[in-house]
């Protein structure tokens, strides 16, 4: 556990002087203050238009940083072959990809963090009331970039960072559109398509038990039930891919 860490904490501090973290970070804060001027020009929806902006706002930061840092995590020091210098000290491919993972964790919580309170900030200074839906919704946000963090995490231990990019980007997007394939197979004349449809509706992460940003702007909070089990369904689908992440690493030749 102690080398797991170590790497997870070299990793914090290695990607937290990455500056596209900052502009992605000043991107969000701006959009969050943006949806308050956009708010103005509504009547009647002023509150959650900024809430349902502001909650857009972070989880399309934070699915970026998963996705873009989350590809460069394994690929990027097999490209630059430092994986040699790394994988030379005593610390096994397990912990290294554990490591990696729980470092970039914390990377994405803290700008999570960070920008989930100026989002509360907006909303305070305008006047708008804060509900608990607002928390539990960032916090399914947290758990899907978690999800996206280990897909990208499994994708470039066998792949390239732009390859690896794409096929997160897509199993993202179909992650969201999950419910489309259900009713495609269920409608489809063509016992291939529908074996298909069936297939990647079972093996593609469900995202949208994740997304309640439009309830939540609306105030509307979630039932406790439902919020534990979405979690422990995206933690779940994490666990999954991080254990066929160290597999396949560990059995990778270089």
């Amino acid at each position: 556990m102690q080398s797991v860490m170590a790497v997870a904490n070299n990793t914090f501090r290695e990607t937290i002087r990455d500056k596209i973290l900052y502009n992605l970070v000043f991107f969000a804060l701006l959009l969050i203050g943006s949806s308050v001027l956009l708010g103005t020009l509504t009547i009647g929806e002023q509150a959650r238009i900024v809430k349902d902006l502001g909650l857009a706002a972070i989880n399309l930061v934070a699915v970026i940083i998963a996705i873009f840092l989350g590809v460069g995590l394994v690929s990027r020091e097999i490209e630059r072959r430092t994986i040699y210098t790394i994988l030379a000290r005593p610390i096994t491919r397990i912990q290294f990809v554990l490591g990696r993972y729980i470092g970039l964790a914390g990377i994405v919580t803290v700008n999570i963090v960070i920008m989930f309170a100026m989002f509360l900030a907006t909303i305070w200074l305008s006047g708008f009331p804060i509900h608990a839906a607002l928390f539990q919704a960032v916090q399914l946000i947290l758990v899907e970039s978690l999800v996206v963090m280990a897909i990208a995490l499994l994708f470039s231990t066998f792949s390239s960072a732009t390859l690896s990019a794409s096929m997160t980007i897509g199993l993202y997007i179909v992650g969201h559109l999950t419910s489309d394939l259900k009713v495609i197979a269920e409608k489809s004349a063509s016992q291939v398509a529908k074996a298909v449809m069936t297939g990647l509706y079972y093996m593609c992460p469900n995202l949208e038990v994740l997304n309640i940003k439009g309830q939540a702007a609306s105030g509307v909070s979630l039932a406790i039930e439902t919020q534990v089990l979405a979690t422990g369904y995206g933690v779940l689908y994490a666990g999954l891919l991080l254990f066929a992440a160290c597999l396949i690493f560990q059995r990778r030749e270089f």
